[in-house]
């Protein structure tokens, strides 16, 4: 039976908190002589219910009986409970006789049910499940973590109905409680894979990753990757923070600090962009190695400047062109007219429906060339499209002939965008082939950019003038 249950005739001043309102929200309908007790008038002191009987019951004020009641919410019987006459007895007997209840009140005692199948299992497995309070808030915490869900949705009507109809015996807890039970589990694994680094790891690999929000606010990311005892790779984030600036002295510091926090001076490698302001972080990093006692031949090969990077700063300058930059220009405005308005997105569908592609119009971020080559992949697709689409729509070309657009694409774009799509292509796939996370990379990028040197020589040597010049840059 429930600890710490209350007398059942000795329960003094037990707020009505739920009122009939709880019947309307419930779908209930109550009868016509019931009325709130929020028109009563309200007292200074709210008490909670102290009982965990009074979890499976409505209560409400009866105007005809001049009593207070409640109604069960598995059946509906309407009971006498004044807690100044009758105290919980009456629920507690109701509660007991039911059959068709739930859960049992009793949370010592175990259950046997069948769990419920997980991703990937074909059967589910018989457990022994008893109602722990504390296991399901965890499990509340990890959900809110691991689907990166907002710390409010404990408060919404939605959740809490169905958490209701779930596991009725369970209370939710508040937003506030759910905040600092997320950062007691964030505590608690923070100092398990601190442990877990210190007993398994040798040496560790550290990558960053500097830059500035579209509120303005810098941030760094450092990651540790390393292999443990089994041989295993692994990755793990270690800090996440915002730093005052991009010079070389914040970086240093805010790499420093990490490591003194996570108690990390066996490293082997430490990964950052390839910026000016990184040289600087890094000379004064591998005096703080060399200090530490624990640097390999000098440090050396410590500083390690990010391919996927100098591979960015490559097709960037490749881009600059100007006969790329207009074509580019104005397929991106192309793309922007049409997916500016739903009314102009959904009469280009329509032009779009008998060409076999899934693609779909995606805007650029000129600041990423990656993202460039997914839109121009997309838009060359749907070329015919476009052109349909002109007959149909007068205001298109007149539009883009406005600034800020550069005019409607015409047939030499589309030309130039498919040439740069064979050349980005390539950049493309060692860009995801070298950004991998789960696999170790630094075996494989000689191989990669010796196939692309190969790749642009062949290029150079090309009757196509154009592919030539395009290689030269």
């Amino acid at each position: 039976m429930v600890q710490n249950q209350v007398n059942d005739d000795n329960v003094d001043n037990l707020d009505f908190e739920h009122g009939c309102d709880v019947d309307k929200d419930m779908g209930m309908s109550g009868d016509e002589d019931e009325i709130p007790l929020d028109s009563k008038k309200r007292k200074k002191r709210v008490v909670t219910s102290r009982s965990p009987w009074w979890d499976h019951f409505h209560k409400f004020y009866c105007e005809k009986d001049k009593v207070q009641k409640v109604r069960c919410k598995y059946c509906s019987r309407e009971i006498k409970a004044d807690p100044k006459v009758h105290g919980t007895r009456p629920l507690k007997n109701h509660f007991e006789s039911y059959k068709n209840k739930p859960h049992e009140v009793s949370t010592n005692q175990a259950r046997l049910s069948f769990q419920s199948v997980r991703l990937g299992e074909r059967e589910a497995p018989l457990v022994n499940w008893r109602f722990d309070q504390e296991r399901i808030r965890e499990a509340l915490s990890y959900m809110l973590v691991v689907d990166e869900l907002p710390f409010k949705t404990v408060e919404n009507p939605g959740f809490r109905h169905f958490m209701f109809v779930a596991c009725p015996m369970f209370s939710i807890p508040s937003r506030r409680t759910i905040t600092k039970d997320i950062f007691h589990m964030y505590v608690n694994e923070r100092a398990k894979l601190k442990l877990f680094i210190k007993n398994h790891a040798q040496r560790v690999c550290i990558t960053t990753d500097t830059w500035t929000s579209i509120q303005k606010v810098n941030y760094m990311c450092l990651t540790a990757h390393f292999i443990d005892d089994d041989w295993n790779l692994h990755k793990r984030i270690l800090n996440f923070c915002p730093i005052i600036g991009h010079k070389s002295e914040e970086i240093s510091k805010g790499v420093e600090k990490c490591l003194l926090e996570w108690s990390i001076d066996r490293i082997f490698t430490i990964n950052v962009d390839n910026a000016s302001s990184n040289d600087g972080a890094m000379v004064y990093l591998k005096k703080k190695l060399e200090n530490w006692g624990h640097n390999i031949l000098g440090g050396k090969y410590v500083h390690m400047r990010c391919m996927a990077h100098i591979i960015n700063l490559v097709v960037q300058d490749g881009l600059k062109g100007k006969d790329e930059h207009e074509a580019i220009s104005r397929i991106r405005g192309a793309v922007r007219y049409v997916r500016n308005s739903p009314v102009r997105y959904k009469k280009f569908q329509k032009c779009a429906e008998f060409i076999e592609t899934k693609k779909l119009l995606s805007l650029d971020v000129p600041t990423r060339w990656n993202s460039t080559y997914l839109m121009l992949e997309a838009a060359t697709c749907l070329k015919r499209a476009f052109d349909t689409y002109e007959d149909i729509d007068l205001a298109y070309k007149t539009d883009l002939s406005k600034k800020p657009f550069d005019g409607v694409p015409i047939e030499s774009d589309w030309d130039r965008a498919k040439l740069l799509l064979k050349f980005l292509k390539h950049f493309y796939n060692l860009t995801l082939c070298i950004s991998g996370s789960s696999y170790v990379t630094s075996n494989i990028v000689f191989h990669e950019i010796c196939e692309v040197d190969l790749l642009l020589k062949r290029w150079l040597n090309s009757k196509n003038v154009e592919l030539s010049e395009m290689a030269k840059k």
